[in-house]
């Protein structure tokens, strides 16, 4: 890649620029390039022309979609002129479903992702504990028993107990969240300094997992972790967070980013940064939970210029597969006297989107197992029903994991959409028919291609920090249904494989519908805003294993180079 400024005017009359160049029908010339990326493979998503070899930049927005000699014409003096040498352009990824102070926060406390056994996580925690102080917590966040070579010694119900994460730290409480943030791990120091005994009992949508002397093991299921309240996050560590979450953004290729669910606090965050302009990601601010979005009268668009919105409100249906909180139409096949669990009274996720409707505000409720998604699509219908004025709500399920045959039409009939996370498929799936059986598994677990084909709209995440926030993993599992190192050949359920296509829309286009954006973001075509991904390979034409070793070259958020590699 070369970056360089033009020497001089670069004009030709000769040069006919493309319908999709802006020129004002005064005839008066274009404006001039602040930023030119030229000599470059560009998917536009622009079904008029899908296409291109050089995109120009004037402020925060596209100027220009054409070929190299058509761009030359906005090239002035003070251009700055990128030659890509045949690098790829692609409009600015977008998760459509991440945690960004969770990102931030991973980085800060002890990390347990890709830990292959308890042994490891326990001996990661051993080392954190030194140096210090007694009675101070030890936070961390990333274990999943079900990706451990071997279990945990003692084990119950597939879930490690405490002893050994007390024994290497009697004195300092220790709290770690598993990957999917539906189950933490507590030692007994933890369990104490709270008041946690043999006769504690869980609160509703939550689970308590004890022994066979029914002590408890250190294990919090869904709601049952509020019983372990850590000590909440001061205002220097929360932007402390945030700033490592928008530099590990922009260095993946994220220009644009939908919060799942924040407090008060963290939207007040948020609002600061935007007026202070040190928004670095343009970031669509789900509110946490019923109680956050009382204190909103109406939404709040176009804060910090347009790099902060928010519209939207995140409920809770259901908890998670792996800690067997998903809420099932019928048994888990591995836990016979277990069907989930409803973190909230259909009642008031009713209640709450009758509200969010009402005011204006997308909702946008998690929703994992079957019998949680079915809950949430009879609401949604109900409101909507009872709101006929809300032409547009674009109401979304977070995850859509696992579906009843039933159901999977109900999306595309209600307008509802399926914002799921391609590299959950291949990171639970490895287990999922244990916890499922075959049959649900082939049914409606992870049916992207079954949505699609019934005419739902699919937005794509990776639920950072539960997975990597790398959006080209997601995309390479997306499109192959295989794990990293290539498993099982043919990939997992390959029917229900998105096209290239399909998951660059999906990272895209479709996700800027899903944020109500679709007008300025989301494609590569002239007046939308410059939010773009250069990546050194075409993950549309190359082998899927070169996806993986695929680099971010630029970031270009707003027409600012966030991140150049």
């Amino acid at each position: 890649m070369t970056s360089r400024r033009a020497p001089g005017p670069l004009l030709r009359s000769a040069f006919a620029l493309s319908v999709l160049v802006a020129v004002p029908a005064t005839g008066a010339e274009p404006p001039r390039a602040d930023l030119v990326l030229d000599n470059a493979v560009v998917h536009t998503l622009n079904g008029r022309q899908p296409k291109a070899e050089a995109v120009a930049i004037a402020g925060r927005d596209i100027v220009a979609v054409g070929t190299h000699a058509e761009i030359q014409r906005l090239v002035g003096p003070s251009t700055r002129v990128v030659d890509l040498h045949g690098a790829t352009v692609i409009p600015g990824l977008h998760d459509s479903h991440a945690h960004l102070l969770g990102v931030g926060f991973a980085r800060m406390n002890v990390d347990l992702v890709g830990t292959k056994s308890y042994r490891e996580v326990v001996e990661r925690v051993a080392a954190a504990v030194k140096g210090r102080a007694e009675g101070e917590w030890i936070l961390g966040r990333g274990w999943h028993e079900g990706k451990w070579s071997e279990p945990a010694a003692g084990a119950v119900r597939g879930f490690p107990t405490h002893e050994a994460l007390s024994a290497v730290s009697p004195n300092n409480p220790i709290v770690l969240t598993r990957a999917d943030g539906h189950a933490l791990l507590a030692n007994l120091r933890a369990m104490e300094s709270v008041g946690i005994n043999k006769d504690t009992q869980p609160p509703p949508g939550g689970e308590i997992i004890r022994d066979a002397s029914g002590r408890p093991t250190g294990v919090f299921v869904d709601n049952a972790q509020r019983l372990v309240p850590v000590p909440p996050p001061d205002a220097a560590q929360q932007q402390n967070a945030l700033n490592l979450a928008m530099e590990e953004c922009v260095a993946k290729g994220v220009t644009s980013f939908d919060d799942a669910g924040a407090p008060k606090d963290v939207i007040e965050l948020y609002k600061r940064y935007a007026a202070a302009g040190k928004l670095q990601i343009r970031l669509y601010a789900m509110l946490g939970g019923f109680d956050t979005l009382r204190q909103f009268e109406r939404p709040e668009l176009g804060l910090g210029g347009g790099l902060l919105t928010i519209r939207s409100v995140k409920l809770y249906a259901d908890g998670a597969l792996g800690s067997r909180g998903a809420a099932l139409l019928e048994p888990y096949a591995d836990d016979p006297g277990n069907s989930g669990l409803l973190l909230t009274p259909p009642e008031q996720l009713l209640e709450a989107t009758r509200y969010a409707v009402g005011h204006g505000f997308q909702v946008c409720t998690h929703a994992i197992g079957d019998r949680g998604n079915r809950v949430i699509l009879d609401i949604y219908e109900k409101a909507m029903k009872e709101h006929p004025e809300a032409k547009d709500p674009r109401l979304r399920v977070e995850h859509a994991q696992i579906l009843d045959a039933q159901d999977i039409p109900r999306f595309a009939k209600l307008g509802v959409i399926a914002s799921m996370q391609g590299i959950h498929a291949t990171s639970d799936r490895p287990w999922a028919p244990a916890r499922l059986g075959m049959a649900r598994v082939t049914e409606g677990a992870y049916v992207w291609q079954k949505l699609l084909q019934s005419g739902a709209r699919v937005i794509n995440g990776t639920d950072a920090p539960v997975e990597d926030l790398n959006p080209l993993k997601c995309f390479y599992a997306s499109v192959t249904r295989q794990d990293e190192s290539g498993n099982p050949p043919g990939g997992f359920d390959p029917d229900q494989r998105m096209s290239r296509e399909q998951a660059l829309r999906s990272y895209t286009l479709e996700p800027a519908y899903g944020t109500f954006q679709e007008a300025t973001l989301g494609s590569i075509e002239t007046g939308k805003r410059a939010d773009l991904t250069v990546l050194s390979k075409d993950i549309l034409s190359i082998p899927a294993p070169e996806i993986l070793k695929t680099d971010v070259v630029m970031t270009i958020v707003d027409g600012k180079v966030r991140y150049q590699h």
